[in-house]
């Protein structure tokens, strides 16, 4: 999913981008409330829009709404908790019986929500930070771990092609077409081919080399320091909040959802602080 693009945050150095990305899902998992977790969906999708990646974060809350509305849907139906009763679905078997609750839905909807976050914030994580350079961070803690990653995830993007490919060709030969099974084999048999070749390819390179390579000693650019920047402070009023008690949220046994100055001033700093390093301009190679 990745392509190089003109904004700040291709611009800033995989280090600050990894930590902005998990500050932002920092936020959503230590909060339960729908107006903190809003604050934080707009955050992430305004930081991918600017990012200029919105197609894939588009394709990411398609994925992230089907995901929230199973939880929906799953917690409305297992839940045996809350006493505002909405439906009587009688009995079922193996479930036995069925009161879906208004504080079912809701505590499920807070769960959905703060999933379709958290696959927003790796949605833009796989966008818009360079996977090679992640893979630099930690060769120096294990060369053949990073070297192993790096191959999988250029692999499979191949071995993807590989099977549509296939599977047209299969298509195109009408009802007389090679079953399921046969394409199956035939993917397989070219992905270790491919890596065997691979292999020798990298062998005579001179890769493996168990010495640790140099650390990245580039200075920090106006661009790390203010996305990591950000996101030490996205984790600090993450957990301030947390530990002031502020933004609360309970489901059960009835709603009751915190929603007063401290909660709008923390959903307000949390869409500050996630698009505040676009602010800067400069230095942003088009």
């Amino acid at each position: 999913m990745y392509r190089r693009r003109a904004s700040a945050l291709h611009a800033a150095r995989a280090a600050a981008g990894c930590a902005y990305c998990a500050a932002l899902a920092i936020v959503a998992l230590t909060s339960d409330n729908p107006l903190v977790l809003g604050a934080t969906l707009v955050a992430v999708t305004g930081a991918g829009a600017i990012a200029g990646v919105g197609r894939e974060m588009a394709w990411g809350a398609r994925l992230g709404l089907v995901l929230a509305v199973a939880i929906v849907v799953v917690n409305a139906l297992v839940s045996r908790a809350g006493v505002t009763v909405v439906a009587r679905l009688g009995e079922l078997p193996v479930f036995g019986r069925i009161d879906v609750t208004a504080e079912a839905i809701a505590y499920g909807a807070v769960q959905g929500l703060r999933a379709l976050v958290v696959v927003e914030c790796f949605v833009l994580y796989s966008a818009a930070v360079d996977p090679d350079e992640v893979l630099r961070l930690f060769r120096r803690v294990s060369l053949r771990s990073a070297l192993t990653a790096s191959l999988a995830t250029r692999m499979a993007p191949v071995l993807a092609r590989d099977g549509r490919r296939m599977a047209e060709a299969q298509r195109s030969l009408g009802a007389a077409g090679a079953p399921r099974g046969a394409v199956l084999r035939a993917l397989t048999a070219g992905a270790l081919d491919r890596s065997l070749d691979v292999a020798a390819a990298l062998e005579v390179r001179g890769y493996g080399s168990v010495r640790r390579p140099p650390a990245d000693r580039r200075p920090w650019s106006r661009h790390d320091l203010a996305f990591g920047a950000c996101a030490l402070a996205l984790v600090a009023v993450a957990v301030g909040a947390r530990l002031a008690g502020a933004g609360r949220f309970d489901a059960y046994p009835t709603i009751a959802l915190a929603a007063g100055a401290p909660e709008f001033a923390l959903a307000a700093a949390v869409v500050a602080l996630g698009l505040a390093p676009f602010a800067a301009r400069r230095g942003i190679v088009r």
